[in-house]
């Protein structure tokens, strides 16, 4: 089955046209990477998808409309995401599982995406690289069905990355379909089944 499907999907910002006639699917447990250059409309095809962009065309998600899925089947990561900064780690990852009924303790989020030792330092006092994977850690928070990571190793150290990298596939073996954007090669060619 397939957990995402667009359908001529098109966009347009004033004369700006973002999406002209995109067509996807992905099927479930599937890692799918969309690469492109800046401004192709990468993070707006994700915006479409997740519902929180107006689009035409047709959209499902685990074959619902984006709006009416049950949010905790979904996890986001957007590319530009800035919590509280003076939060520590852990207080915005129960902070961001406080959302949903069954979240995955902090602890074990620290730890899995590599921040253990550090939940207890302000988000604004990390590192960048430390910053993104707290911000991974809230996409994955909810355990989603399917996760958007719209460029998420972005200012992560390359050991960072690859540990990043080790989690999702993790995710994917689990069952969790990914929808990756990335302008990373690499990651691209390692971690998606398809681009």
């Amino acid at each position: 089955m397939d957990a995402l499907v667009a359908e001529d999907v098109r966009r347009r910002y004033g004369d700006k046209l973002a999406l002209d006639g995109v067509s996807v699917a992905v099927e479930s447990g599937e890692i799918f990477g969309l690469v492109g250059p800046n401004g192709a409309g990468k993070t707006t095809l994700v915006r479409a998808l997740t519902g929180t962009t107006d689009a035409e065309g047709t959209v499902r998600v685990l074959g619902e409309a984006p709006r009416e899925v049950a949010r905790e089947r979904i996890g986001l990561l957007p590319q530009a995401f800035s919590p509280p900064a003076r939060l520590t780690a852990r207080e915005l990852l129960d902070y961001y599982g406080g959302l949903y009924d069954d979240p995955i303790p902090s602890e074990e989020l620290l730890t899995t995406v590599g921040l253990e030792g550090t939940g207890d330092v302000r988000y604004e006092h990390l590192s960048g690289g430390q910053q993104r994977r707290t911000c991974v850690g809230t996409a994955l928070v909810n355990d989603p069905e399917v996760l958007f990571l719209d460029e998420p190793t972005t200012g992560i150290d390359p050991a960072g990355r690859r540990a990043l990298w080790d989690v999702l596939e993790g995710l994917a073996d689990a069952g969790t379909t990914i929808f990756l954007t990335t302008h990373d090669m690499a990651e691209a060619e390692r971690l998606a089944d398809r681009v």
